[in-house]
This record gives structure tokens, sequence and C-alpha cells, in this order.
């Protein structure tokens, strides 16, 4: 049975949509999908399904937290090869002095708009980095994310999709749990 990660998005961020993680275990279990487990307090369940379909994996989940919960949060999905190819392509991993705290992934819903590397771009922000690859935008805040002023409807508008962000040492980790399911 493959294994999946869904990343939710905006779950226990400044007091919205506060689920626990063991109900949001429960759900899954609900929902015929095996072995959930979770990773911190933010919306990332690791999991098995017998259903290949991503797209209906992803409604079935955004339903059942809405029916249970009362909030629908994006829910966005990846397989472990995505996430050893996010790996793989991060632009920073050659990079010295790059603190995994502050660098974060965006996980995006669908593919980003065409040109959305060059609008990204043109916002021209500063200190953060910010690079789009495939389905994932990498951004490194030098001064942490508290405090960016990074416009993040601006990034959204350029995207044209929905992403929720994990930083690095939740990808890796992620990844890991991802990895152990498999074996």
């Amino acid at each position: 049975m493959p294994v999946l990660v869904a990343f939710l998005r905006a779950v226990n961020v400044g007091g919205h949509a506060k689920i626990k993680m063991d109900a949001l275990r429960e759900l899954f279990v609900s929902l015929k999908f095996a072995e959930p487990q979770t990773y911190v307090q933010s919306g990332n369940v690791i999991f098995k399904s017998s259903v290949r379909d991503l797209a209906s994996i992803a409604k079935q989940i955004q339903q059942g937290t809405e029916k249970k919960f009362g909030c629908c949060p994006e829910v966005v999905l990846r397989t472990p090869d995505d996430l050893r190819a996010v790996i793989s392509q991060n632009p920073f991993r050659k990079r010295a002095n790059i603190e995994p705290g502050k660098l974060l992934v965006s996980f995006l819903a669908a593919e980003p708009a065409k040109g959305a590397i060059k609008s990204l771009a043109a916002l021209a922000i500063q200190p953060e980095e910010l690079h789009l690859v495939g389905r994932e935008l990498f951004i490194y805040f030098p001064n942490g994310q508290g405090k960016s002023k990074l416009p993040w409807a601006r990034v959204d508008k350029a995207l044209q999709t929905p992403g929720t962000g994990r930083n690095w040492n939740t990808v890796t980790k992620v990844l890991e749990i991802a990895e152990r399911l498999e074996s």
C-alpha cells in the first residue's frame, strides 16, 4: 500500500483551525487510510492508502476535516519520492551557513502559473530569497520568518495556486517517518 503525506494548510496557526493531532489521526482511520501518523501540531499526516487518485484523496480529507472539525483547510499531498526530489532539488543545499529552521518549503497544490518565476522576481524581496522549483517554492529567511515583511498575498497572486509551508527540519523529519512506513 503506497505511503502519502498530507500537508494541511493553516492548521493550528494563530488560533485558527484548531485540530488535535490524535483527533486528526482518528479522522484518517475513519476515512479508511492505514497507519496514520502525525508530526508536530501543524497538520502533517503520513499515512497509507490503496486509492491512487491524489485529487480524490485530497478532496476526501478536506471534506472529512470540514465535517468533523468545522474547518476546510487546503490539503496538499506528496509521495515519499516527491519529498526525496524536494531534498535533492533544494537550491540552498550546497550553500554554507543555511539554517534549517529559516528555510521554508511551500508545497503548492498545483503547478504554478506560467510566468510565476518572473512575477516572483519582480517582487524584489530582500533579504529573503525565493526559488521556485516545480511545485515547491523554497524561501530562505536569513533574519527568521517572524521578522519578515514578505507580502504573502502578492506571492500567492504570482503563483496562482495555494500552498502550505514547512520548515526544512519538518520536511526532513516527515520524509524520515514516510520512509519508515514504506519499509
